[in-house]
């Protein structure tokens, strides 16, 4: 078969895009630094990264046969990988309710934003930041608020004993205290 018919790309290339971790019928709340920092990304790719890759694919399309010129097909592989990216990074951007925690309403509580110490049944105390989805990352103590543990401490209050339900089973929290704090602008 001539190659004029056959696919340029690996299946492996073809991935859906990233799968959406937001349930359709819920809000993206988003903090305004998590915001900034997908907005920062986003830019970064589209005005930094981007135009460095297509610079080395023009470069090697001129070089001529494009069929085992690593720097052609890897470049073209990571420019779809840029743009699909940008493409998720956008819809995200789009959709965002950012919430700012300087401007919460009854800040004894536990509201999106907050930062939240507990005891867990065991006595091991966690800090956490209730965070958005695209923001969460649990080796810096932010979880998402849709997640089960967020979901057990909504509302409460500092010496309240909340349940949380999760797979490993039902457990009680102790919150020792909440806190909203608001990251310099510097």
């Amino acid at each position: 078969m001539s190659k004029a018919f056959t696919k340029e790309t690996n299946a492996d290339d073809d991935e859906l895009e990233e799968a959406d971790t937001l349930p359709a019928t819920l809000k993206n709340y988003m903090t305004p630094t998590g915001f900034n920092t997908l907005k920062e990304e986003k830019r970064v790719l589209q005005n930094d990264e981007r135009p460095k890759v297509v610079e080395v694919v023009a470069w090697a399309a001129s070089n001529g046969d494009r069929s085992e010129n690593g720097d052609y097909i890897y470049g073209k592989k990571r420019l779809r990988e840029i743009d699909k990216r940008i493409r998720y990074l956008t819809k995200r951007l789009e959709s965002a309710e950012v919430v700012d925690p300087a401007r919460q309403q009854g800040l004894e509580q536990v509201f999106f934003g907050a930062t939240v110490c507990f005891a867990r049944e065991d006595g091991s105390e966690h800090t956490v930041q209730i965070v958005g989805v695209d923001e969460a990352d649990i080796n810096v103590g932010k979880i998402s608020w849709i997640s089960p543990v967020a979901k057990a401490l909504m509302k409460a209050r500092e010496g309240d004993s909340v349940t949380l339900r999760s797979p490993a089973g039902v457990e009680t929290l102790q919150v020792i205290s909440v806190e909203y704090i608001i990251p310099s602008s510097t």
